[in-house]
């Protein structure tokens, strides 16, 4: 019983030390494992070095699922949290792993895994306490942490929208990788389009 709490407040509670850290290293991780499959979807990087992303795709699996596992474990509700919305995406961020074993390409999906970078807004909520003062410190300090919300909610629609424009359209249609289908989500978003690519 003395594990769960202490699993629980190191998973789920970011106001302490332990959790803070664990969000920081769990962050990292997802942006770590969203670069990798986007770099295996690049044919020239992929096909020189696919054993190696494969074997990182296989290893941030590995540790999502684990941490899935220890989620469920140590939260007194576990069916709340597996169909609540973070349960959900945490789920969804290992199964196209073990669904490639079976279904060819859809590993790619595992780009799901950047909705599970809302967590920051965890990290991020202490801000709210900062005193409405008028300083100019604490007016730039609120607008960085909107900014960086803001900026990681275009990330993510754009990583999405490019992976899901990669896997309808294809390679036949000038999407021959999902770094370059997330540019044309990039160029779509803030401009007009350059026309270079189209669906």
């Amino acid at each position: 019983m003395e594990l769960r709490k202490k699993l629980y407040e190191v998973i789920f509670e970011a106001d302490t030390r332990s959790g803070k850290a664990f969000d920081v290293v769990l962050l990292i991780t997802i942006v770590l494992s969203v670069i990798t499959v986007s770099l295996d979807s690049v044919d020239s990087l992929s096909k020189e070095y696919r054993i190696y992303f494969t074997l990182l795709e296989w290893i941030f699996t590995i540790l999502f699922s684990i941490e899935y596992i220890l989620r469920v474990y140590s939260v007194k509700k576990s069916l709340k949290y597996i169909f609540s919305f973070f349960g959900i995406i945490d789920f969804l961020a290992v199964l196209p792993t073990y669904l490639s074993l079976i279904f060819v390409g859809s590993h790619y999906l595992i780009v799901i895994r950047t909705l599970r970078l809302l967590r920051v807004f965890r990290v991020l909520k202490l801000v709210r306490y900062v005193g409405a003062a008028q300083s100019l410190q604490i007016a730039i300090r609120k607008s960085k942490a909107k900014i960086i919300v803001f900026v990681e909610v275009v990330i993510t629609l754009v990583v999405i929208i490019g992976a899901i424009m990669y896997m309808i359209e294809g390679p036949q249609n000038g999407f021959t990788s999902i770094p370059k289908s997330i540019y044309w989500a990039i160029v779509t978003v803030t401009t007009v389009g350059y026309g270079d690519i189209a669906p």
